[in-house]
């Protein structure tokens, strides 16, 4: 992998260009520089949802995935270099169904809130699909392997599931959508 950082203020990117992994510079507005600052903010997402109070197994879970996410930014950062393995896309899988098992099967949408650490959640999952839209279009125009697109993808179906996980810590539950029209037909039957 690239040397490591031993100065931040470079100056270097005052010319709108900053350095991959691999020394060769791109446009800051490239879709790689684009994919990996949706990972990067991802990640930082994740690291402000561990300042919530998280079931054990749902914190060692998110740090997890923050090395995960460091390895799929290091990876976008080099051209052809692969870091994100694919076992790493089985360990989001095994714990989308353990967490999913847990939780009541949904009948209605609910909404992206409930307590902190739920609605962080919910942030998270919609920054994944972000970023998850950006590795997709760097794909369409440049060479990436799967294992990214995967990862991205279940890790925003995982956050979905953990926010209704911290919806039920301490006893309460998801915040149920109430369409207008079902709400209107409703009353209209109980009339």
């Amino acid at each position: 992998m690239g040397k490591r950082l031993t100065q931040i203020a470079t100056r270097t990117g005052d010319d709108g260009t900053t350095g991959l992994g691999d020394n060769t510079r791109v446009p800051k507005d490239s879709r790689r520089v684009q994919a990996m600052g949706d990972v990067d903010e991802l990640n930082s997402h994740i690291g402000l949802l561990l300042c919530e109070d998280v079931p054990a197994d749902v914190r060692s879970l998110l740090v997890e995935i923050q090395h995960q996410l460091f390895n799929l930014g290091g990876e976008l950062s080099i051209p052809g270099f692969e870091l994100l393995k694919p076992e790493a896309v089985l360990a989001l899988d095994q714990a989308l169904a353990a967490h999913n098992e847990q939780l009541p099967r949904l009948q209605e949408f609910i909404l992206p809130a409930g307590n902190r650490a739920a609605a962080q959640a919910h942030v998270c999952r919609t920054v994944a699909r972000r970023a998850e839209r950006s590795v997709v279009a760097l794909g369409a125009a440049e060479a990436v392997r799967e294992t990214p697109r995967h990862y991205l993808n279940r890790l925003s179906d995982l956050m979905f599931v953990l926010a209704r996980v911290c919806n039920r810590m301490n006893g309460g539950d998801d915040v149920y959508w109430k369409s207008e029209k079902l709400q209107r037909s409703s009353d209209e039957s109980s009339a």
